[in-house]
Formats: structure tokens, C-alpha cells, sequence
């Protein structure tokens, strides 16, 4: 892909979330038999165009979405994300290519309870000129798969029927939207 594709796609200029369009979400299996997903309230990101576009981010882990305190508490335990000392993920990508027809290849460091690893991920890009507000806005929507061991977050319990609660593979779907910043 050539530099010139990447500024015609990524505008070069800063964009802002819309978290109201937006939503960062995961799934993982549980008990072998079903997906269980959820998600996180609260995020930020901003995403830089033109010759090397770059996308950061950061997720407050106390903000997943979760109604059942006991599971919630368990989550939030030093067992899995240890919200106490390290209350945010984050992300900074090193690699954000878009081809012709939209497709992204997406790289970048991913932390998790203090531990950072590259993670891929691929997806699709689009933008429109003007939205109803008349204000400029881009799409990001990316799925990676993480092994969460990587990351610190290594808790299983075996099951009485044989196997474990939970695999090890995270799916992550991200849909972000951007607002063009005033120049």
C-alpha cells in the first residue's frame, strides 16, 4: 500500500470519538458450550490522519458492563484485570493501513494489568463528507484475537464434566466513530 492510498483514506487532520456511535466489546467462551460477551462504558480515543496515521486509546476496566456484583468483583480482583493497580487498558497502534476498497490492517501495543503486547487486527474503514450536524466523520470497525494468558489474566477452574470455564481466546470487536476536530 502506498503512503498516498493511507492520505486518502485517513484525512490529515484529528479526529475525535463519538461514543455515542461507538462501542468496544469482547466474547469468550465459556463452559465450552456458549459466548459470553460484554463490554465497557468507558472509553477514549483519538485517531491522527494523513502520511502516518496513528490510533490510541484507553478503556476503564471498572466500567465493564456487568449487573451482577459477585461476577463484577471477581473481575475486578487481583484474580483477573486487578482494577486497583491498573484501572485502564490502553492501546497505541505502530501500523494503521488502509487499501483502496476500505480494508484494515491495524498493529499496536496493547496493555492489559501492566503487561503490553503487540496485538493485529483487521477490519474495514469508511467516511462520510458531512454528517447530518454537517460535521465530517471516519469509521474504524476491527476484530483481534488475544490469548489473555499473555496479559496476567490466566484464571480457569475445571469443570466437575472435564474441561475448564473459560478458553484462553478473546475475541475483540471495536466500532469506533470519529468527529473531524475544527481546524
Amino acid at each position: 500500500m502506498s503512503t498516498e492510498t493511507l492520505n486518502q483514506q485517513i484525512p490529515a487532520r484529528t479526529w475525535s470519538l463519538d461514543p455515542v456511535h461507538s462501542s468496544i466489546q469482547f466474547g469468550i467462551t465459556h463452559s465450552g458450550i456458549s459466548t459470553f460477551r460484554s463490554g465497557f462504558g468507558e472509553y477514549a480515543a483519538t485517531l491522527s490522519g494523513g502520511e502516518h496515521p496513528k490510533l490510541e486509546g484507553t478503556v476503564e476496566v471498572a466500567s465493564i458492563d456487568i449487573d451482577e456484583p459477585q461476577f463484577k468483583g471477581h473481575l475486578m480482583s487481583p484474580e483477573f484485570f486487578d482494577v486497583e493497580q491498573h484501572p485502564q487498558l490502553k492501546f497505541s497502534s505502530s501500523e494503521l493501513a488502509v487499501d483502496d476498497e476500505g480494508r484494515v490492517r491495524l498493529s499496536g501495543e496493547l496493555e492489559i494489568r501492566g503487561e503490553t503486547h503487540e496485538v493485529n487486527a483487521a477490519g474495514r474503514f469508511a467516511q462520510v463528507g458531512a454528517y447530518l450536524d454537517g460535521k465530517e466523520r471516519v469509521g474504524l470497525s476491527v476484530e483481534a484475537a488475544v490469548d489473555r494468558r499473555e496479559f496476567g489474566l490466566d484464571w480457569n477452574a475445571d469443570l466437575p464434566s472435564g474441561g475448564q470455564a473459560l478458553e484462553y481466546e478473546v475475541a475483540i470487536n471495536v466500532e469506533l466513530q470519529f468527529i473531524a476536530e475544527a481546524e
